[in-house]
């Protein structure tokens, strides 16, 4: 067999062996529910170091560097956006070249009121080709690049088949920190990951769709996170809603759907200065209000959301109820709309619906 040919098949074979644990994050998260096999796990009290906590921890078995932007064009036709990049470990420990265990993989997305589309990207770690550095910031995968003298001031490109996009983001407010301070717990019995955000991103640039370029200007929304075993194995799909109200207030909140019927939840306020309020599991609360035939499944596309501490009660609605991810992970991601005791815009994410 040629030196091309082994690279070839090793590729395939870590990529498998990539996917088993994040396929089950989409369908039962068996994967991150189970034990975090010599990687390094969250501790309650972190202590952030920046810029370097910006850049990846291979200590670690998961990480992302995950990005959503509510858009408007000339006309006023509202766009969703989306950006990803996926750090997953086989080992914990980096090294150079093909030795590396780190495994890299990216999502794109672009929304309409009409039309969904969504690409992705695989890469090896340690040769160059994907990859995140964190002074001046760097997240990249093969051209697909979010990059910037530093986390405040980025361009953002990406590209697939029938859509592209080419983006500048200013933030306007601090980072946020979810949970304790960052950490964000994420079950009854303690698995938890490190967590933040930057949720006041000024978006502006060009849309490249099949009908021609579209000039927008939004709002965009960026999370960190990294852990090695997050959930439980009891828990069978998230849904996540991040939410950017005309008062210039923000709130995060998701619940994770457990196998008895349950859901355990967490959510964070953020105040129009930045300053935040966490509320821990029960707090925030979220319910199916009308379910579409989406790809063959029953997807929840309406939600009433509640967090009473905050006076919120509001109705959540999918611009594009066929804003399904069919790729090697398959999720709904798409951009929404808030109406009720408060107005807005967001983005929703929900994984595990079969």
């Amino acid at each position: 067999m040629s030196d091309n040919m082994n690279v070839i098949l090793t590729m395939k074979l870590l990529l498998c062996a990539l996917l088993l644990p994040f396929a089950a994050m989409a369908q039962g998260f068996a994967g991150l529910g189970t034990g975090a096999d010599g990687f390094a796990v969250p501790e309650p009290d972190p202590t952030f170091a920046f810029p370097a906590d910006h850049g990846p921890h291979p200590e670690y078995r998961i990480e992302w560097w995950y990005l959503t932007a509510n858009l408007t064009g000339p006309d006023g036709t509202p766009y969703g956006l989306q950006w990803t990049l996926f750090r997953s470990a086989l080992e914990p420990k980096e090294d150079a070249g093909w030795k590396s265990p780190q495994i890299w993989f990216a999502h794109a997305a672009v929304t309409t009121p009409s039309k969904h589309f969504a690409t992705e990207r695989f890469a090896r770690g340690g040769v160059g080709i994907a990859g995140v550095q964190a002074a001046p910031f760097r997240a990249w995968i093969d051209e697909w690049a979010l990059e910037g003298p530093d986390f405040d001031t980025l361009t953002m490109r990406a590209g697939g088949p029938d859509f592209a996009y080419d983006m500048t983001l200013d933030a306007q407010g601090p980072l946020v920190f979810h949970g304790a301070d960052g950490f964000s717990v994420k079950s009854e019995s303690g698995q938890a990951s490190y967590y933040y955000s930057q949720p006041f991103y000024d978006i502006q640039g060009t849309l490249k769709l099949p009908e021609g370029d579209i000039p927008v200007t939004g709002t965009a929304w960026l999370d960190r996170e990294w852990s090695s075993q997050p959930l439980a194995d009891n828990q069978s799909g998230w849904d996540w809603f991040s939410l950017s109200f005309d008062d210039g207030a923000k709130m995060m909140g998701f619940q994770l759907r457990q196998t008895d019927g349950s859901d355990y939840t967490s959510s964070t306020w953020i105040a129009p200065n930045g300053t935040t309020t966490s509320f821990g599991d029960g707090a925030f609360a979220a319910e199916p209000l009308k379910t579409a035939s989406v790809q063959g499944r029953d997807i929840p596309t309406s939600w009433q959301v509640t967090l009473p501490q905050k006076d919120v009660d509001v109705t959540v609605r999918a611009l594009n109820d066929d804003s399904w991810m069919g790729l090697s992970i398959p999720y709904w991601e798409g951009p929404v709309t808030v109406t009720g005791s408060h107005s807005g815009t967001g983005y929703l994410e929900m994984t595990g619906y079969q």
